[in-house]
């Protein structure tokens, strides 16, 4: 007789999932669902962050939208073949929305930065607020910066009469290139010459009447600004000289502050070719 079929074996691949594995991948299907659904929703959320990146400068030596940056009445200035640019960065505007993707890229750019947005316009809650607050700011760094020129080259607001015009920049973080401004256009470096030696210096820092310089934001970015308009040499405070140092530009010089007088001393230093007398990070 010929013998009996063999009865067919079921093998895992045909076999019916059991109760609980079905459970299992129902629950991973879900959570899959939702974590699309979680990114979707953060992609399109905004993000109390500010995207910043290298501003603009300008030379408070020259002229900035057809004005002098500088205009001095009732004493002689003398003549600069170089320039002191002072720096700013470019932030998102106080009513942007900022999405995922903005900060993703923001990280990822090495000419950019996220920053926390209340560390960029910690004052105000609308707009207007903000500009109102920066610009207050501006007028009284513009204020410290003349009083401390003066005082450093031990002449009175009484005989000189110092106006500043950057209308568009707000903060106080150009207090120290106005200080130096005022000083290389009344007294050079000192001697009846150039204070910056024919270069292109830039830098960052507020500064008080009595001259000392104050740490500010976004030090990285500014030396990048700096570099992109022809900057060698880089005044920075030098308690920002680490941040400053972690990405700083190729062919960029860092100079640690601390008051005018440190920092005019080491531009006469710099113009005199006497290298070991001017500061580094």
């Amino acid at each position: 007789m010929p013998a009996a079929p063999a009865a067919s074996k079921a093998t895992p691949d045909s076999a019916d999932p059991a109760p609980s594995e079905r459970r299992r991948r129902r629950v991973l299907a879900g959570c899959g669902v939702a974590f699309a659904a979680l990114l979707a929703v953060a992609a399109l959320a905004p993000l109390p962050f500010a995207v910043t990146e290298p501003g603009m400068t300008a030379d408070v030596l020259g002229e900035h939208d057809g004005s002098p940056v500088i205009r001095i009445e009732g004493a002689e200035t003398l003549p600069s073949a170089g320039e002191l640019r002072m720096t700013t960065i470019s932030a998102t505007s106080p009513e942007a929305t900022v999405r995922l993707a903005d900060v993703i890229g923001g990280y990822l750019a090495g000419d950019r930065a996220v920053l926390p947005r209340e560390s960029v316009y910690p004052v105000g809650d609308s707009p207007q607020e903000i500009r109102d607050h920066n610009e207050e700011q501006m007028r009284s760094s513009q204020d410290a910066a003349v009083a401390a020129a003066l005082g450093y080259l031990g002449r009175s607001d009484e005989g000189v009469e110092v106006e500043l015009n950057l209308s568009d920049v707000g903060g106080p973080s150009a207090g120290l290139l106005f200080s130096l401004g005022v000083v290389a256009l009344l007294d050079g470096d000192g001697s009846g010459g150039d204070l910056t030696g024919g270069e292109v210096i830039a830098g960052t820092g507020t500064i008080d009447a009595e001259g000392r310089v104050g740490a500010v934001g976004g030090v990285p970015l500014k030396t990048h600004a700096a570099r992109n308009d022809g900057a060698t040499v880089f005044l920075v405070p030098r308690d920002e000289c680490s941040a400053a140092e972690g990405n700083a530009p190729d062919g960029l010089r860092l100079v640690p502050v601390e008051t005018l007088e440190g920092a005019v001393d080491s531009l006469r230093a710099l113009a005199s070719g006497d290298e070991g007398a001017v500061p580094s990070c």
